[in-house]
């Protein structure tokens, strides 16, 4: 049984009924209709990582599957999920951000990644859409996007193919135990019985009672998105700063983002926000000031305060976590749905997470 059928949780069906399992996956409302629709899908393994670390290898063996990982899906489905290897461009407005840039892609070539450092004229030549007045910028060739929307309904879809039970509107209330051991839970609807729990309710994961002491808690952090149109497409690759990004689609929608805001569950768009957001894309992309403003909205990301997953067999038996997956959830996708296969399987995963032990 799955709490949760956003990415992480139809992700993990997907891979478990492929191996033969038999799951169902219980969802508060629709599948993937929460942070996983709302997220910007930058995978930004390079890009979005500050240093070196368990961590940061688990992102890029994620993203080393994505390209196989998005032919894969649509094979099953028909549905695409918008792989692009558009590349990041992170651009530095001032001198402060330049070092930071600098510092971040020596560690990384260090390690044998691709980054270029590219100063203003080398930047344009690169994407001419870009503000003049920046100093520099970063090039990760290897960090791609996908559309987090086309990838929720994808793995759904997946989910389904492989005959995982879908439960809809059905909230989580307990988890119940016998001695030491998961077995079931209790819903709006009453009591359903499983062997192994997997809980991937994303913001929501520590709201389950029962739910037993984790290494880190999960909490909501809110963040808002901005949505823009122009045609024909003003940019191709992905603009990260350090203020925010803007994602550019194929079809000329652009998505720029996000607040960071502690607010609990509250997932309102404010005028202060859109404010910081589209200044903050402005700034870096002068020419998003004639675009359409098509839509906003604002996801909850799950946070812990180490910033790690909780990834792994928790301390009650048959009880599994994928959850607090914070800024990296559409990246980090494919790669949990293989951590819990292994896991329910009683195999050894092929990359370590014991740092993200629940």
């Amino acid at each position: 049984m799955i709490i949760g059928a956003g990415v992480m949780g139809c992700a993990c069906a997907h891979r478990l009924g492929e191996a033969g399992f038999a799951v169902t996956l219980l969802e508060k409302s629709l599948p993937g209709a929460e942070s996983s629709a709302a997220a910007a899908g930058i995978l930004g393994a390079q890009s979005e990582v500050s240093g070196p670390g368990p961590f940061f290898e688990l992102c890029l063996a994620s993203r080393q599957r994505f390209r196989e990982y998005a032919q894969e899906l649509t094979a099953l489905t028909g549905v695409s999920i918008g792989y692009e290897d558009s590349g990041v461009v992170e651009v530095a407005l001032d001198p402060a951000e330049g070092r930071l840039s600098v510092a971040r892609a020596e560690w990384m070539q260090e390690r044998g990644l691709r980054v270029e450092l590219l100063d203003r004229e080398e930047a344009r030549r690169l994407e001419p859409a870009l503000t003049d007045t920046m100093i520099g910028a970063s090039y990760y060739p290897d960090d791609h996007q996908v559309d987090p929307v086309a990838l929720a309904a994808a793995l759904a879809s997946a989910a389904d193919k492989v005959g995982a039970k879908f439960r809809s509107a059905e909230r989580v209330r307990e988890l119940v135990f016998s001695g030491n051991r998961v077995t079931g839970v209790m819903t709006d609807g009453g009591l359903l019985n499983a062997d192994r729990v997997v809980v991937a309710g994303g913001a929501w994961s520590a709201e389950i009672k029962g739910v037993p002491k984790l290494r880190a808690t999960v909490k909501p952090m809110a963040g808002q998105i901005v949505q823009m149109e122009s045609r024909p497409p003003l940019f191709r690759h992905v603009v990260y700063g350090y203020k925010g990004y803007v994602v550019p689609r194929p079809d000329g929608r652009v998505v720029m983002g996000s607040t960071l805001e502690d607010r609990g569950f509250d997932k309102a768009v404010t005028i202060a926000g859109l404010h910081r957001i589209t200044g903050m894309g402005m700034e870096m992309v002068p020419g998003l000031q004639n675009a359409r403003f098509t839509g906003a909205w604002s996801g909850l990301r799950p946070a812990t305060a180490d910033g790690l997953p909780l990834l792994g067999a928790s301390s009650v038996e048959g009880l599994y976590f994928a959850a607090g997956h914070y800024r990296n959830g559409i990246l980090l996708t494919p790669i949990t749905a293989l951590v819990i296969r292994d896991l329910l399987l009683d195999k050894l995963p092929e990359i370590s997470i014991t740092p993200f032990a629940p």
